[in-house]
């Protein structure tokens, strides 16, 4: 690579912003606006420029390995999945059908992206900004057309017809150098399998380290991998999944846990480089323990939608070196788009509000600030038209605007308490509040109202953090102003009233008379 001319923000920050892109559907919309083929290496510095003005730390290019012709043709065949395309894309073709970017041929950039020169292309024109780049990693199962399955059937879970040691139907029947083989397709236990892959084995000594060897070479072409589904290779995880099969021998066994082993081994040539987990089941602190910088944080999406304020609060009392590694979100690939799960604009950005200022990483969805409405299935390359939405872009400007600043990405966060504003009065349940400092460059005072109704509460400052008879509030989403006295702050608290779903983010300082 090219000598940088800035330093990658996203190792600069406790509080990095993380955009990812459908890499296929991109490139799709640009060449058909261009009228010609645009790769990787062809994104406008238009778009490169958004991004940094954005204040995106790193962008995950979703979908850049190379998928075989099988995949695609399974993904044209599966029951259902044509009616789930539709539902998308009403018009959609066969063409725009190529199979899903999680069942990896190759970890080779797919010859229509433009292969490995057009990404390390784009990548050194993001790193001129400050921006990394995030790719994924695949660790669970690859394609079933992976040139392993028929070279080295010994890395994946292999099922024995005839002792019925697996349901014949959660595998398949594969010629190998090594003759006629069962080998499992991948899965993970709570859902149907995934008839596009295949299951690797990573309790085998060989298998481990092919695919340590895999992630390594990954590792040379980015800055950070998301690491798809990155629980079920838990030992205890695998082992409820899989029970004995595919348990080799005492001496071609891989003792330990699989991820404290690859993350270390990448890290002896690449200390710096970034491990995010796609996790749930309330695996994400054990993730953490063994490397991981950043997990999925899935249940505060959950408590946002569905539970409610309260719900949210108990979640943000959970051990701040846990809340600085979890990577919060108001939408991905996998969920519905937020502007449908949360169709009041009100709502969607009082969410978009607590995501993007508690601690961790913020994922941003591209489309999400445009109030996009359908997700697309990842097996297609496009996407319907859909009608701007000109307020939850200035929304999310604006907001991305204020999370861009040294208090929030390198300072110091609490959770602050509140209290009723009169007795009877219950609002103060919907409200959250924190704070966050820095000593060189400041303070903030987040206040959200979470909620359908107004609501009333009292918080309670850290004063000691910032010095002044009188303190200045100034809102940087809203531009209102006020002025309170120390005195009373320390008595009472700080007094709000709030319509439903109100939003404050103050700048405080000392206010001179």
């Amino acid at each position: 690579m090219a000598k940088k001319t800035e330093a990658l923000r996203l190792r600069e920050t406790q509080h990095p912003v993380l955009l990812e892109v459908n890499t296929r559907v991109l490139l799709s919309e640009l060449s058909a606006a261009s009228g010609s083929t645009v790769t990787l290496g062809d994104v406008p510095e238009e778009i490169l420029d958004e991004w940094s003005a954005l204040g995106i730390d790193a962008v995950w290019l979703m979908g850049v390995w190379t998928t075989g012709e099988l995949g695609r043709q399974l993904a044209l065949d599966h029951p259902g999945m044509m009616d789930e395309y539709r539902k998308a894309l009403p018009d959609v073709t066969p063409d725009d059908v190529v199979g899903s970017p999680y069942a990896v041929q190759e970890y080779r950039v797919a010859t229509p992206l433009g292969g490995g020169h057009a990404l390390r292309s784009l990548r050194m024109r993001l790193a001129r900004r400050g921006i990394g780049v995030i790719l994924d990693y695949v660790c669970n199962h690859t394609a079933r057309d992976h040139k392993w399955v028929k070279q080295h059937p010994e890395y994946y879970i292999n099922c024995d017809a005839t002792a019925g040691a697996a349901p014949m139907q959660d595998a398949f029947s594969v010629t190998t150098a090594q003759g006629e083989r069962w080998i499992a397709h991948g899965r993970d236990p709570m859902f149907p399998k995934w008839t596009d892959t295949a299951q690797l084995n990573p309790r085998s000594k060989v298998a481990r380290a092919a695919m340590i060897a895999q992630l390594t070479k990954v590792a040379g072409m980015c800055d950070g991998v998301r690491c798809d589904m990155a629980m079920l290779l838990l030992s205890d995880v695998f082992a409820r999944t899989w029970g004995t099969l595919g348990l080799p021998a005492d001496e071609d066994s891989a003792g330990g846990e699989f991820w404290k082993e690859a993350i270390a081994e990448v890290q002896k040539t690449k200390p710096d480089f970034l491990f995010i987990a796609e996790a749930y089941w309330d695996r994400q602190w054990d993730l953490q323990q063994l490397g991981f910088h950043y997990t999925y944080d899935k249940t505060l999406y959950d408590r946002l939608l569905r539970e409610g304020a309260a719900a949210v609060r108990d979640h943000l009392k959970a051990e701040l070196a846990y809340q600085r590694r979890s990577l919060r979100f108001l939408e991905n690939h996998d969920e519905e788009r937020a502007a449908r799960l949360l169709p009041s604009e009100p709502w969607q950005f009082a969410a978009a509000s607590v995501v993007a200022t508690v601690p961790g990483m913020c994922l941003l969805h591209e489309g999400q600030m445009d109030g996009r409405t359908v997700r697309i299935p990842v097996q297609l390359r496009r996407r319907p038209d859909e009608a701007p939405a000109p307020r939850v872009r200035a929304f999310y400007t604006e907001l991305l605007k204020t999370i861009d600043h040294p208090v929030f990405k390198k300072g110091e966060w609490r959770l602050l308490s509140v209290r009723a504003a009169w007795h009877d009065n219950y609002t103060w349940q919907n409200f959250l509040s924190y704070w966050w400092d820095e000593p060189l460059h400041g303070d903030r005072l987040v206040v959200i109202n979470y909620a359908p109704h107004s609501g009333q509460c009292y918080v309670d400052l850290p004063l000691d953090l910032i010095e002044g008879a009188l303190l200045e509030f100034r809102d940087l989403l809203g531009g209102s102003m006020y002025v309170r006295e120390r005195a009373a702050l320390q008595a009472k608290g700080m007094y709000f009233d709030l319509p439903a779903y109100g939003i404050h983010i103050f700048e405080v300082t000392e206010a001179h008379k």
